[in-house]
């Protein structure tokens, strides 16, 4: 248990950043971090995701109607995360598809990785996903489910985290 500490600071420290500098992210930065997400386990090792990078003036403004937030327009990188629902599992009882559960374990696997490298990151799923596929240009079968605006928090100070405790979201149930 000699790590978990580590883990716990991080988990503890990683906050949904909205206050960015303008300065940019290194590329070698970004590869780093999503080559720790491409590591998040998926159902049946699917991994039916695909990550990009968006960083140019053009694309960034493009992405930027689809959320117009100011804190999130002065964000220097966006890292979309799209699901590939051919791709993924899906439950054979059901028929439920878990690309949206494979995907949300990446992106806390990203935003975890950018926040162990000191970068700000934050879930955007509030967008208008039409203007991101006709941005993007991307097929029906694959979905817009998150923007990770990304970039160097504009400030020292982590906001107080609210969460529920332990005994609230515990409970044990022995057999």
């Amino acid at each position: 248990m000699e790590s978990y500490p580590s883990f716990y600071n991080l988990s503890e420290h990683r906050y949904s950043c909205r206050k960015f500098t303008n300065a940019p992210v290194s590329r070698d930065l970004l590869i780093a971090a999503i080559d720790a997400t491409r590591l998040a386990p998926s159902a049946c090792n699917r991994q039916p995701w695909k990550f990009l990078v968006i960083d140019s003036p053009e694309l960034r403004e493009k992405i930027q109607k689809s959320y117009n937030r100011e804190w999130f327009n002065v964000a220097p990188v966006y890292i979309v995360a799209l699901g590939l629902h051919d791709e993924a599992w899906h439950r054979p009882f059901d028929g439920k598809d878990h690309t949206d559960i494979d995907v949300a374990i990446a992106v806390e696997h990203l935003c975890l990785a950018l926040a162990s490298l000191k970068l700000g990151s934050c879930w955007v799923c509030n967008f208008d996903p039409a203007i991101i596929k006709s941005a993007l240009e991307l097929p029906d079968s694959v979905e817009p489910i998150a923007i990770i605006p990304v970039g160097y928090p504009d400030g020292d100070a982590i906001p107080e985290k609210t969460r529920k405790p332990l005994d609230e979201i515990l409970k044990w149930e022995t057999y």
